[in-house]
This record gives C-alpha cells, structure tokens and sequence, in this order.
C-alpha cells in the first residue's frame, strides 16, 4: 500500500504518495506553481529557471518548488499567499525578460507561448529596463526543420536534456558559461536526430521553430483535429492544426501509454507529401510507357469494371497495410464477395500467440529484462518504441538484441522461466495498420486462393506499388489496377489508377502494434471522393452492397473482429484490449535464419523513406547514409574500425561503404538500407 504524507499549501491540506514533487502536490490542491524548466517526461528537475520560487516553513530562503518532493508535515505558501514567493517570481520574471524581445505579434510562439501566459498573470506590469536589448543573428538554422532565435531563448534546457536524456543523440548542447551561454548543435553539424522536431514542443519559448510552420498561421486562425499518425505501426497520438483547409503543422497529443507525448521527425514533418507535385487528383490512365492521362471517373469505374469482371476469380490483390480498416474491408468485400477473388498479398500476418502476452508500450519502461527479436534497427520500424527501450535502459533494464526468432517460444513458455528473462512480447510490424488491414481482408469472407496466374493485379497504396515482390507480381499479370496518392509510384506498372487518400484526409480506424483500435479524424478535405465512396459504386455493378459510410462499414466489421464496439465509442483515448485467454499455436514464427559462410545481410528499410518522406524536401538530409552496421566481435574479428571503408561482397557483387560499429544488432548480422544494398543477397562477405 502507498505512504501518504500530509501537505499544506497555501493553507490547503492534501494527502499524496511519498515521494510526489511539491508542483504536482500543488496541483493537486487546485494551485498552479508556474514553471519553465520543469517536465516531468525528461527526467530529475534541474530547477534551472528559478519561476516556481516557493517559501517552505523551516527553510530560511526561498526554494525551487520543481525539485522540493513532499513530506509528511510540510508547510509550503507559493506567490498566492506569500509576499517573499511573490517577489520571487516577479524578480526572476524581470531578469528573464531583461533581454528577451518583445516581437509577440511575428513570433510564431505568439497566442501559445508559457513565458507570455505566466508574464501577464505572475510578472510585473511594467518594466525598468530602458537599455538596448541584446540581439544575436537569426534564425539560425540547426537544420532544415528547425531555426533557432537566440535572443528568445531562456536557457530552461529542455531541448538540451532531450537531446542527452530521452533521445540519447547528444547533439544539442549549450555552449560557453553564464550570460554567454548559447544552445548550439555538436560541432555546429545539423541536428539530424531521429527525434529533433520534440524541441520545438518542449521549447517555452519561440526559440526553437519549425521551418515549416514559421509565418504559416497565428493561434487564432487554426484548428487542432485530434487523429492518429499512419506513418508507422506504433499509432502516435497527434493534433493536425490546419488553417484555410491545409495542414499546417503536426504537434503530439499524449497518449501516455501509447507514446508519452513524443514523435519521430517522420510523423512531424512528412504531412508535407499532401500537397505533392505528382499529387493524383483525378483517374489516370496508361498513355505510354511512363506516361498517363487523366480520364473521368464514369470512364475510369467502367474500365476497372470490365477489367475486374476479365480478371474474375483469378485476379490479386496487394494491400499495403497503409489503409484505414474500413478501406481495406470495402475492397474485400468487393474482391471476394464481387469476384471471389480471394488471393491476396497481406502486409503481414500476426502470430496469435501474441495476444496472450498484451501489454501497453509503456510496461517497457519498467521492464527489467527486454529480448529484442527483429533484427532490424527498431528506430527505423516503429521508433517511439526505441525511445521506451532507451528509457527501460536508463533504469537499468538489461536488453538482449538479435534474439532468433525460433527462440520465441522458449522465450515465453518456457516452463522454468522465459529464457531472456522477458515476459511482454511485441510484434513489430512493418506496416502501420498491417494487422488491421489482414483481420478486414479475413472478415470479408473465408473462400480459398486461387492457384493460377493473376490475370489481373490490383495494387492498393503507394508503398505496396514500390515493393519489389509486388512489382514482379504485376510484370507477370495482363493488367494492373493501381489505387494510391502519386504518379511516381505507379509509372510504368499499372495500366489505370485511382484515385487515393492520405490518413489526414480520412475518417477511419486503424490498429498499432499493441492491437490498439484507434480512430483516425479527417483533418483536411482530400482533393478527391473517399475511397469508400467509389469503392461503394463500383460493388454495385457486381451486386455487393457495399457502404459508403465509413461508421456504417466499421459497425458491420467490429461485430466480426472488435467485440462490437460501435464507431462511436472509439475515442481519442483507445484502450488497450484485454489479453487472450489461449495461447494460439496455429502460426509459428520460423527462425528465418540463413547458414553458411559470410554474415547475413539484413536489407532494412530505413524510417525516413517511402513515398511521405520522398515529397518532404526538409527531410532529405535525414535518409540514411552508405554505411553498413556490423557487430563489435565481428567487427574486431575482420579488423574493421569504426567509420572505416569497408568492401561488401556477395554473388560477384561489390559495393563500398562505411562501417558502423552498431551496439543493438547481434553477431553474424550485418545491416544496410535497401537503397545501399544494390544486388547484394543473403550472405555477404565483409572485408577491409
């Protein structure tokens, strides 16, 4: 059971747990201490900007509320009730403005801003200072999605704590002593953390910007859509401010089980791709090799009517695992109930075992033993979970890389204890709603493929048109149908296009990799008819009665796979489903493992790719470099240092590229982007 202690603020008595911070013991009481250094999601309180100055009775001077936890019997008194705590403040609001300029009306921060808030509510009215403020150049950039003004800046240290304690990329810093301190990036490269945009959150001020917001929008001109980001299997909650029907921004929404507030650079900056060049806005039709023409959409339902009717039973479908559940269902059932086309190439299948297993990301934070069995950089698969191992790591969790995946079932049904020690097991996917997408596809009707060569290849989302397994499918098919969002993705493969959307231009739901059902919220009106919608009006003409209401199509689908939950009850809170009650043994994980001589090369596809990150100019320059990640024994067995070039060998195929020396990947690994691995193939032969 929890200690309680006795607390007494401004002469109101709390109970809270031992051990509880002085500010949330306040907030507990119905007061607000003000803060600017202070966040609880980055650790130990600094109590660096001295705001929360509070009087302690039995301390001779003021103290620092953020870092005081209550005990049993304190008596604290904060600006309300206490003339030293409110001289406290107001000093410290002074000194901190003393320098600070007063541009509000261009600042981007402006309308949202803490240090404006708590200066009209705890600051003096006016001020003494009557000399020339001090001014540094501006913006800087820290890199192309980021800019820094100094002269805002009040060195709370928020982005440099992140950068050192959550993101672990040390690439913030603060440089020179006292008033000549400054934030600067390590060697004033660009920050190119896989998690950089956080700081312009956790910044107070407007110090840190996104560039691609600054001078977009002001506060009072925006809307925040809460949606789901469906750019990664994790499911991070997010806000799209949009102004004028575009977006303009990403910002999170914490979901402290799901992603305690953060978000990868990806899921931040790649909205961007809406308003692409090579944007489909109409029906595309094949005109030449690598060329299309635009068609009406009476003319383009008939040809993939007359198209799927000579496709029949024979015809392929190839998700994505990027729809939203009630995309993929609509097209389901038109394939299989329309056609009895029940062939399809799913994202990914999902072992039922690991239902039984559930827990929220959030339990790995306090886990003491972690097996990490993907063999792929987490960071580049589902990277907020990379940040929850880094923070189980700081607690002292003892984390196990490059478990084979054969070794799963020991792993958790070991009878003397899990053989890693681990006892939360996750899938992590490849795709950001493959298990929604595959749990659609099943409910919409249980007839056997088709053992025949596809007369017709149907390609559903730009990522499926890209990968190669798909591609030799479609080389092989009379003719394909492509449904997806840009040109680039379907020239010289698909013979008609339609028409797709993006996930902040849909309602919808989508599930993570915990097997969380979250809702996802149209933020913007696509230039285009929903999916559904002429998904609707193409079953028609093959007599399946398909709806063209998303909440209706969800209703008929979570009778089948979601305990019935109705459309409406899935909030911006999801929760997390309970855990099975059988452990399924009816699809193993083979360990797909290769023997022989060599490492085995682990082809990855790297985060910041695809078609989102491609149609982002700011990110390009965090794709990843030519490199190839190798274990330290066999980096030490072959000679290899670090950042050294090295050869890389296999089938008559050479390519050079730089070593890394990586600390998650195990030994007989190595690991290279898709886009450096050329025709390497299985085993590979790594030299100096």
């Amino acid at each position: 059971m929890t200690d309680l202690v006795k607390v007494t603020i401004d002469e109101r008595t709390v109970e809270v747990p031992k051990g509880t911070g002085v500010v949330e013991t306040a907030a507990a009481a119905g007061i607000e201490i003000p803060v600017f250094c202070y966040e609880p999601r980055l650790g130990a309180p600094v109590g660096a900007c001295r705001m929360c100055l509070v009087e302690v009775e039995g301390m001779p001077k003021l103290q620092a509320g953020c870092t005081l936890t209550a005990t049993d019997g304190m008596v604290v008194h904060t600006a309300r009730t206490s003339k030293l705590s409110a001289e406290g403040q107001n000093a410290t609001l002074e000194f901190i403005l003393v320098n600070h300029p007063l541009d509000c009306p261009v600042c981007d921060k402006g309308g949202e801003c803490p240090l404006q808030d708590l200066t009209f509510r705890y600051g003096p009215g006016n001020t003494r200072m009557t000399f020339p403020k001090r001014t540094f150049e501006k913006p800087i950039p820290i890199s192309p999605l980021i800019a820094l003004d100094r002269e805002r800046c009040i060195l709370c240290y928020r982005c440099t704590r992140f950068s050192e304690e959550v993101a672990e990329d040390g690439q913030l810093v603060a440089v020179n002593r006292g008033s000549q301190s400054v934030i600067a990036t390590f060697e004033d490269e660009p920050y190119r953390g896989a998690f950089s945009g956080n700081v312009t959150e956790l910044c107070p001020v407007g110090a840190l910007t996104s560039t691609q917001y600054r001078f977009e929008a002001r506060p009072w001109e925006i809307q925040n859509v809460p949606t789901v980001c469906g750019l990664c299997p994790v499911g991070c909650n997010i806000s799209a401010t949009t102004r004028e029907g575009k977006v303009k921004r990403i910002l999170s929404r914490n979901h402290p089980e799901v992603d305690e507030g953060w978000l990868c650079d990806k899921g931040r900056f790649a909205y961007a791709h809406l308003g692409a060049r090579d944007r489909i806005t109409a029906p595309l039709v094949k005109a030449g090799p690598r060329r299309f023409e635009q068609i009406s959409w009476d003319d383009a339902l008939d040809a993939a009517e007359s198209t799927l009717r000579a496709g029949g039973s024979s015809t392929v479908t190839a998700l994505s695992g990027g729809e939203s559940v009630e995309e993929a269902y609509a097209l389901a059932r038109l394939m299989r109930e329309g056609l009895g086309a029940n062939t399809a190439v799913l994202p990914e299948e999902v072992p039922d075992r690991f239902d039984a297993y559930r827990a929220p990301l959030s339990a790995l934070r306090d886990a003491k033993t972690i097996a990490v069995v993907c063999d792929e950089p987490v960071v580049e698969r589902a990277p907020v979970v990379d940040l929850w191992l880094r923070s189980a790591r700081r607690k002292g969790a003892a984390i196990t890389y490059g478990v084979p995946e054969g070794d799963v079932d020991a792993l958790v049904t070991d009878q003397a204890g899990p053989r890693y020690g681990a006892t939360n097991v996750y899938h992590l996917p490849r795709t950001p709603n493959g298990r929604g997408v595959a749990d659609a596809w099943s409910a919409a009707g249980d007839g056997e493929p088709v053992d025949e060569k596809p007369r017709v290849l149907v390609i559903s989302g730009d990522e499926a048109a890209t990968d190669p397994a798909v591609r030799a499918i479609a080389a092989e098919a009379e003719f394909v149908l492509g449904i997806g969002m840009f040109e680039d993705s379907f020239r010289g493969i698909a013979d008609l296009v339609l028409p797709g959307v993006s996930y902040l231009e849909r309602d919808g739901t989508t599930v993570n990799l915990e097997d969380r059902l979250q809702r996802q919220r149209r933020a913007v009106v696509a230039p285009v008819p929903d999916v559904t919608m002429w998904i609707s009006k193409l079953a028609e003409r093959f007599d399946v009665e398909v709806s063209p209401h998303v909440s209706v199509l969800f209703d008929e689908l979570a009778a089948k796979c979601f305990g019935g939950i109705a459309f409406s009850d899935v909030g911006e809170r999801a929760d997390l489903p309970p855990r099975a009650e059988e452990v399924s043994d009816t699809n193993p994980v083979s360990d797909a493992r290769t023997t022989g001589a060599g490492l085995r090369l682990v082809a990855y596809r790297p985060l910041f790719s695809g078609a989102a990150v491609e149609r982002t100019p700011e990110l390009e320059f965090q794709k990843p470099e030519a490199e190839i990640q190798l274990s330290r024994d066999d980096a030490k067995a072959r000679g290899i240092k670090n950042g050294q070039t090295v050869t890389v060998s296999s089938n008559g195929t050479s390519v050079e590229l730089r070593a890394r020396v990586a600390k998650d990947i195990h030994s007989g690994v190595v690991r290279i982007a898709r886009e450096h691995a050329a025709d390497l193939h299985a085993n590979v032969e790594v030299k100096p």
